[in-house]
């Protein structure tokens, strides 16, 4: 799930590096606004150092995508049993746990 970015510019790692510390520079000024720093291999986007305010503020849905993920990974893992199953198989009284 990768979004293409015409006009991204992405950086060498060394040359990532070497502006770090411009970066929170502008992270400190602009903060979840400030421009990302993106780096990877042969101008390929691989990584992104984003302000901490950003990332705070995505932290709900990165959560929700790693659930998603599970999810998925587990469906496709195979047929599910229910809860309700297994407790009924040891024996426990799911009535006695219902508000």
């Amino acid at each position: 799930m990768s979004t293409y970015l015409p006009n991204l510019r992405v950086l060498p790692s060394g040359d990532a590096r070497n502006a770090l510390a411009a970066a929170l520079k502008r992270f400190r000024e602009f903060g979840a606004a400030a421009e990302p720093v993106v780096f990877g291999a042969h101008r390929k986007p691989e990584a992104v150092v984003i302000p901490f305010e950003l990332y705070a503020d995505l932290l709900p849905v990165i959560e929700d995508l790693e659930i998603t993920y599970q999810v998925r990974e587990r469906a496709a893992a195979g047929e599910s049993v229910p809860l309700a199953d297994i407790a009924e198989a040891v024996g426990l009284d799911t009535e006695a746990y219902r508000a």
